[in-house]
């Protein structure tokens, strides 16, 4: 059973009053191996089966999009692929002659997807909500973002590198508003925070100042 707990929302309505909206509270993320479990616990396809028809039916999904279709798979949704600049190259202006951009200097950055309304029935159909005796978390504001700038540059006084969890801790912020903010604070030449790695192992050091 799903549990759900009523938020207050940061944006006012038009008339300026706090809105109050339901929101699932997710228990954590299902990989695909325990998809594939559940899948196969009544059925006479193998695990293995399972798994290798998602690892194609994925693949085949990517080169479609490569070709420059959308996919819509009847029940799931449709597959969108979206296009960005790679890192470090600077975004055009509109009112400014730049000549023809290099296609090299462009990527796909994202997929987008539209749930299938039947998908959505589905979900519904087998979807039973309690109310939650817990409250959200929501990101706190006891520091300013000087303030919490100044917190991580002093951890790195002390400490080697600094994750999103870390920062957490420092600050109170919630996960995706904290790893955001530290992604802010990396971007900037000024504020003496760099990042190394790449996601889910990325980590965040003292920049070196020439």
């Amino acid at each position: 059973m799903a549990e759900y707990e009523m938020q207050v929302s940061n944006l006012p309505d038009k008339d300026g009053k706090s809105v109050v909206y339901p929101r699932m509270r997710l228990y954590g993320q299902l990989d695909l191996e325990e998809v594939v479990r559940r899948m196969t616990r009544n059925s006479t396809f193998s695990p293995a089966e399972v798994k290798g028809m998602v690892q194609a039916l994925t693949e085949e999904i990517a080169l479609c999009m490569a070709d420059g279709y959308s996919v819509k798979v009847g029940g799931l949704g449709v597959f969108t692929p979206a296009l960005g600049l790679r890192d470090g190259v600077e975004r055009e202006e509109a009112d400014v002659d730049m000549g023809r951009r290099n296609a090299s200097s462009i990527c796909v950055s994202n997929v987008n997807f539209k749930a299938d309304k039947e998908l959505v029935r589905r979900v519904n159909k087998h979807c039973r909500l309690k109310r939650s005796a817990r409250k959200f978390r929501r990101s706190s504001d006891r520091y300013t973002p000087e303030e919490r700038l100044g917190l991580a540059l002093e951890y790195l006084e002390s400490h080697p590198y600094l994750t999103v969890g870390a920062y957490e801790a420092l600050t109170g912020l919630l996960h995706s508003r904290a790893a955001e903010e530290l992604r802010t604070w990396a971007g900037c030449d000024d504020t003496g925070i760099a990042s190394q790695g790449v996601a889910p192992h990325r980590v965040y050091v003292r920049r070196r100042m020439p």
